[in-house]
C-alpha cells in the first residue's frame, strides 16, 4: 500500500451532521409508523422515545472512542484497540451485516417505488441505475457526496414540515383526535410495557446511521472534536424529528386497527392531510432519500473494509488501498456495488432481517470498549474520579444493558440470520489466526494516525 496516499481531511461538522442524517433516512418514519404502531398497540411515540433514549448512550459511548481513536474503522477499530483484535474483527465482521445490506435496502425500495410508478420499465433497470450513480458518487469522493446529501436533505425537510403543517391544521378541523393534546401514542396504561419496547425494536432500525459519522475521522477535519459532537447531534436530531412527525401522524389517524395496509397507511394519510399532490411530492422524496442513504451507507461500508484491510484482517492489497487520483476506497466501493446486485434477486423483508443484530452486538461492544479504555486502562489517569465513574463506566454500561435489551427482543428470523452471519466469520477468524493461536495483524499506519491526532 502506498503510505502517501490518504483519506482527504475536508468534512466540517455540519456535512458530517448531514451525512448521519442521510444514512438514517428521516423519511423512514413513514416506512415504519403502521408497522411500529400495530406492534406498539399505538404506543408508537412512546417506542420512539424509549429507541431514542437507548440511541443517545450508545451514540455517547461512541463520541468518547471517537476521541481515543480518530480512525475510520469505528466499532471494529474501538474494540479491536481498546479490548482485543479478535473480538475487534467480530464487532467489524457484525456491523458489516448493517453497513453491506442497509444499501441494498434502498436500492430494493428505490426498485419498487419506481416499478409501481413506471410498470412499463423493467424492474432491474431502477437497480442497475440507482447501484451505478451511488457508486459514481462515492468513488470521486466524500466532498461531492457531502453536497448531494446536503440538497436532499433539505428537500426531505421541506417536505416534513409541510406535512406537519397540514397534518397539525386537519387535526384542528376535527380529525383523527381533534386535538393534539393526547398521551395515548406516548403511554397507554390499559396496554402492557412490553409492547412498547416491542415496537422500540423495531424503530432503532430508524436510527442506524448514526454510527456511520465515526467512520469518517481521517475524512474530517478536527476529528476528535468534530465527530463526537456531530454523532449525538445527529443522533438527537434525528430522534427528535422522527418523534414529532409519528405523534402529528397518530393524531391524523389514531386507531391502528383501521390500518387497511400497515405497510402503506402512510401514504393514505398523506394523501389525507395533502391529496395528490403531497403525495407525489412525498414519493420524489423517498426516491432521493433512499438515493441519500444509499450513498452515506456504502461510504461508511467502504471505509470499515479499508480499515479493516488496511490492518491486515482483510487482504490488505485489495482492500486496504485508496485510488491515486481520487483518495478512496474504489477496489471497496465496487465490490459494495456488485454484492448489492443482490437486490435483483432478494426480498425486502429478508435483506432487512439481516441488519439489526449486527447493529446490537456493535454497540453494546462500543460500550464495553469505553468502560475497558477509560475506567480500566487508564484508571490512573482519572483516579476513579465521581465523573469517571459517571461518564466511562455507568453511562456506557446503561448503555450496553440497552442494546442487549432491544437485542434479545428482536424477532426470531433476525437473531437466526445474525447468528448464521456471526458463525461464518468466527470460523473465517480461527482459520487466519490458526485457531485464535497466531498474533494479530500489525497495524502501523492506522497506528501513526492516532499518534498524530
Amino acid at each position: 500500500m502506498n503510505s502517501e496516499i490518504k483519506l482527504q481531511r475536508s468534512l466540517t461538522l455540519l456535512p458530517a451532521v448531514l451525512f448521519g442524517l442521510a444514512f438514517m433516512s428521516l423519511g423512514t418514519v413513514f416506512s415504519t409508523f403502521g408497522i411500529a404502531s400495530v406492534e406498539s398497540h399505538g404506543m408508537i411515540v412512546g417506542s420512539y422515545i424509549l429507541a431514542l433514549v437507548v440511541m443517545l448512550f450508545t451514540a455517547y459511548s461512541y463520541g468518547q472512542m471517537a476521541k481515543a481513536y480518530p480512525i475510520s474503522g469505528a466499532a471494529y477499530s474501538y474494540v479491536q484497540r481498546s479490548i482485543h483484535p479478535h473480538l475487534g474483527f467480530m464487532v467489524g465482521w457484525s456491523i458489516l451485516m448493517d453497513y453491506l445490506f442497509t444499501p441494498m435496502v434502498n436500492f430494493l425500495l428505490f426498485r419498487i417505488y419506481f416499478a409501481a410508478s413506471f410498470p412499463s420499465v423493467p424492474e432491474y433497470v431502477w437497480v442497475l441505475l440507482m447501484i451505478v450513480t451511488v457508486g459514481f458518487v462515492n468513488i470521486k469522493g466524500i466532498t461531492l457526496a457531502s453536497i448531494v446529501n446536503r440538497i436532499i436533505i433539505s428537500s426531505v425537510v421541506l417536505f416534513l414540515l409541510i406535512f406537519c403543517i397540514l397534518s397539525i391544521h386537519t387535526v384542528l378541523n376535527g380529525t383523527g383526535t381533534a386535538t393534539l393534546a393526547t398521551s395515548t401514542p406516548v403511554f397507554n396504561p390499559q396496554e402492557s410495557f412490553s409492547l412498547l419496547v416491542a415496537g422500540a425494536a423495531i424503530l432503532c432500525f430508524s436510527f442506524l446511521g448514526f454510527d456511520s459519522v465515526s467512520t469518517l475521522s481521517e475524512e474530517t477535519i478536527n476529528p476528535e472534536k468534530t465527530i463526537p459532537k456531530a454523532i449525538f447531534i445527529s443522533t438527537l436530531i434525528g430522534g427528535l424529528i422522527f418523534i414529532f412527525v409519528a405523534y402529528v401522524t397518530y393524531c391524523v389517524w389514531p386507531d391502528y386497527t383501521t390500518f387497511k395496509d400497515p405497510s402503506s397507511v402512510s401514504l393514505d394519510i398523506i394523501k389525507l392531510v395533502g391529496g395528490n399532490v403531497l403525495a407525489a411530492f412525498f414519493l420524489a422524496v423517498k426516491a432521493v432519500g433512499f438515493f441519500a442513504s444509499a450513498v452515506a451507507s456504502q461510504a461508511s461500508t467502504s471505509r470499515v473494509l479499508y480499515s479493516m484491510g488496511r490492518d491486515g484482517q482483510l487482504p490488505r492489497s485489495f482492500f486496504g488501498t485508496l485510488h491515486p487520483k481520487f483518495q478512496t476506497p474504489v477496489n471497496n466501493i465496487l465490490l459494495i456495488s456488485a454484492f448489492s446486485l443482490l437486490a435483483l434477486f432478494l426480498s425486502l423483508d429478508l435483506v432487512a432481517s439481516f441488519i439489526n443484530f449486527g447493529a446490537f452486538f456493535a454497540f453494546t461492544c462500543v460500550n464495553i470498549a469505553v468502560i475497558k479504555h477509560y475506567f480500566i486502562d487508564r484508571k490512573q489517569e482519572t483516579a476513579r474520579s465521581f465523573k469517571s465513574f459517571l461518564s466511562h463506566l455507568l453511562v456506557p454500561a446503561i448503555g450496553a444493558g440497552l442494546d442487549i435489551w432491544m437485542l434479545i427482543n428482536l424477532d426470531g428470523y433476525s437473531k437466526l440470520l445474525g447468528a448464521v452471519w456471526f458463525v461464518i466469520g468466527l470460523v473465517y477468524l480461527a482459520f487466519k489466526t490458526r485457531g485464535f493461536r497466531r498474533k494479530s495483524p500489525s497495524i502501523p499506519e492506522a497506528d501513526r494516525i492516532i499518534e498524530q491526532a
